[in-house]
């Protein structure tokens, strides 16, 4: 189970983030009054996806013994357009075949994070 909590105080929408031992920050752009002293919440929501699809098809490779030898997973989010949408291209590096290349992309429709984001994961919130 993932969990997170997120802390803003009186700095212009500078967050903390904690996540188990780990501790980033989120920001808005100074375009948009923040101090950009990190990731905006989308730039994390493609992070999130990155590292998925990454790590799923890194773990796949490996049980298929395939030479994938390193992966780019280049990520855009058009979010000025209706609906919007998430763009994905996958470079993957190796001596792969026309079929696993093909076969990376069908796994990467089926990532965690991919179904979470599709699927439209329900939201619950409460007042604590």
């Amino acid at each position: 189970m993932a969990t997170a909590t997120a802390r803003i105080g009186e700095a212009p929408y500078a967050t903390t983030i904690t996540t188990g031992r780990h501790t980033l920050t989120a920001d808005e752009p100074e375009r948009l009054n923040g101090a950009d002293v990190g990731p905006a919440p989308f730039d994390l929501l493609l992070s999130a996806l990155g590292a998925c699809t990454s790590i799923t098809l890194k773990m796949y490779a490996e049980h298929k013994a395939w030479p994938l030898e390193a992966l780019e997973v280049r990520l855009h989010y058009h979010g000025d357009e209706t609906p919007p949408r998430i763009e994905r291209v996958l470079v993957p590096t190796g001596p792969l075949t026309d079929e696993q290349r093909k076969r990376l992309a069908d796994v990467a429709e089926r990532t965690p994070v991919t179904l979470a984001i599709k699927g439209g994961v329900p939201i619950q919130t409460s007042l604590g």
